[in-house]
């Protein structure tokens, strides 16, 4: 099946030079944002030249013009290049194209050495230290992937995606081989047990944290981060059904007004969440958040006094996310603080498998049929 064809707003284009901007390299853009080097790349240059994303208004009538000529020296220098080795031996031939495929089409190179393709695909069964090395490659490539966040468990669960099947003792062989340690230590809480509830939002959920529908039960909390040497806050919403951070703001006061903005950055329709649980913080207990759920048919639920494990999912999502995030990086502003954090959120909805979505992430849950 073809597959489909994506466009991008000059937002988005505008948003991915920033990152690169930012610091964030090109090959790990291209990856988890699913890209193109050659699209990411012209839009970098493109931003650096006309600071327009058009492709007519980046090219001239002489620009145009050295592209044809370009493309006509290749195909001539190519020629020649190859054509020396037109009389040597079979395995010659499959060398030369083999160290020219970055550069020239490889069915081109075999036209003209008439070599066949599949004498240039075939390759032998790897030996048992190549295995070793791939296996390796495999481990390094996922931990870096996963911003050194996975453990044994979820790199194994990786590997058996890529067909490596191999034990959680290799792995962490591996991992200590190469002085790989995942960012993760051992949660400790220690509850504070009270009865004391009695403002008239009562806790409707009840911890019932597996949820059968998406949106049925949405929870949220908030944590700070250091930024230029102040404190700022961070919003996130987190839909129980699968894990997926549906809206998120950050800023620099802790008011109602920043969870306000949380909620107006969820993509879906409101009037589909069912029920909103939170702590009973004054940025979510108010008449601001009161009002608008109820713009929208949104019950509400919050937790008893002193008690995190009424709203363990959101405290667990942002012990992850100071794990992983904020905890590793360093914020100069305000605005560098929003791009990253909407680049983190994105690749923990689409990238970060969890244990709980049996080592899925949260978009591939979602669409698991129900």
């Amino acid at each position: 099946m073809p597959k489909e064809r994506r466009t991008f707003t000059d937002e988005f284009k505008s948003q991915m030079v920033q990152l690169y901007k930012s610091g964030k390299t090109r090959a790990n853009i291209a990856r988890e944002y699913d890209l193109s080097a050659t699209a990411l790349d012209r839009w970098i240059k493109q931003s650096q030249t006309s600071g327009s994303f058009s492709e007519k208004a980046n090219r001239t009538p002489e620009e145009n013009e050295l592209l044809a000529l370009r493309k006509e020296n290749q195909r001539l220098k190519m020629e020649n290049d190859i054509f020396k080795a037109s009389r040597a031996d079979h395995g010659t031939k499959v060398n030369v194209i083999r160290n020219n495929a970055h550069k020239y089409s490889v069915s081109a190179m075999c036209s003209v050495l008439q070599v066949p393709r599949s004498s240039y695909y075939y390759k032998p069964e790897p030996t048992e230290n190549e295995s070793e090395e791939r296996l390796e490659k495999a481990v390094l490539d996922i931990s870096t992937s996963s911003r050194n966040n996975y453990g044994t468990r979820k790199i194994k669960v990786e590997l058996r995606k890529k067909s490596f099947h191999t034990s959680r003792r290799k792995i962490g062989q591996i991992m200590k081989k190469h002085g790989l340690v995942s960012n993760y230590t051992v949660a400790q809480f220690k509850p504070f047990k009270s009865d004391a509830n009695d403002a008239k939002v009562r806790n409707q959920l009840q911890r019932q944290f597996k949820q059968e529908e998406p949106y049925a039960v949405v929870v949220s909390d908030l944590t700070y981060v250091r930024v230029a040497g102040k404190w700022q806050y961070v919003c996130l919403f987190v839909d129980l059904f699968n894990r997926e951070i549906i809206g998120f703001s950050s800023g620099p006061k802790k008011t109602a007004t920043l969870v306000y903005k949380a909620i107006a950055s969820i993509s879906v329709r409101l009037d589909r969440i069912q029920m909103f649980h939170t702590d009973r913080g004054k940025e979510f207990d108010n008449t601001l958040i009161s009002q608008s759920l109820q713009t929208f048919g949104i019950k509400r639920s919050l937790s008893k006094k002193g008690c995190p494990y009424d709203n363990a999912v959101a405290e667990a999502t942002f012990k992850i996310f100071k794990t992983e995030f904020a905890n590793h990086a360093h914020f100069l502003s305000s605005e560098q603080l929003a791009l990253e954090l909407s680049d983190y959120v994105h690749w923990f909805n689409h990238h970060r498998i969890h244990g709980t979505l049996g080592y899925l992430t949260p978009i591939e849950a979602r669409k698991m049929p129900s």
